[in-house]
């Protein structure tokens, strides 16, 4: 039996799939990276990883936005939410996934330097001082903000566990079967 394209009451279709567990890879990718720069700066495995990391952020960035697009386009069609705590569990993993980027992309603008990803100039670079309103905030609360998207990200996947063993609400094979 193929999997439906369109996502059902019954479980997510190929493209929520795919946008789903080619994020899980995505994100996997970008907090080794970010844990390789916070633990072993200036080693072989940081510098691997970490020239990747600001690529990955866009990309993944783009990767979220389609998916909150496709996730719209599907609203009527999806798998019931399976209390109110999950859907305010996903609203705050979308939440943050759109705004790290985004700050980090405050800072890498107030910063002065350019952005190039895939090849592609995003940000062209400036001369002069940085807006410092800018490079601080990407200072604050860029870091703090991914390493709480983490532990959300962990706790999403730990929920979708329980919810298995303990309420027999099977929702990991509505993404995974």
């Amino acid at each position: 039996m193929a999997l439906p394209i369109m996502d059902n009451s019954q479980r997510y279709g190929a493209v929520s799939r795919l946008l789903h567990w080619g994020m899980a890879l995505l994100f996997a990718w970008q907090f080794t990276s970010a844990t390789a720069h916070w633990l072993f700066p200036d080693t072989p495995f940081e510098a691997f990883f970490w020239r990747t990391h600001y690529t990955m952020g866009v990309l993944l960035l783009t990767v979220v936005m389609l998916r909150a697009v496709w996730a719209l386009a599907n609203a009527s069609r999806r798998p019931p939410s399976v209390s109110v705590m999950a859907k305010l569990g996903h609203l705050a993993l979308y939440g943050l996934m759109m705004v790290i980027p985004t700050i980090a992309l405050i800072r890498q603008y107030g910063s002065g330097r350019s952005l190039e990803v895939f090849g592609f100039t995003l940000m062209s670079g400036f001369e002069g001082e940085e807006i410092t309103w800018m490079t601080d905030l990407g200072g604050l609360l860029h870091g703090e903000l991914g390493w709480t998207l983490l532990a959300l990200i962990v706790g999403h996947i730990v929920m979708a566990i329980l919810h298995r063993k303990l309420t027999h609400h099977d929702v990991l094979t509505r993404m995974a079967r």
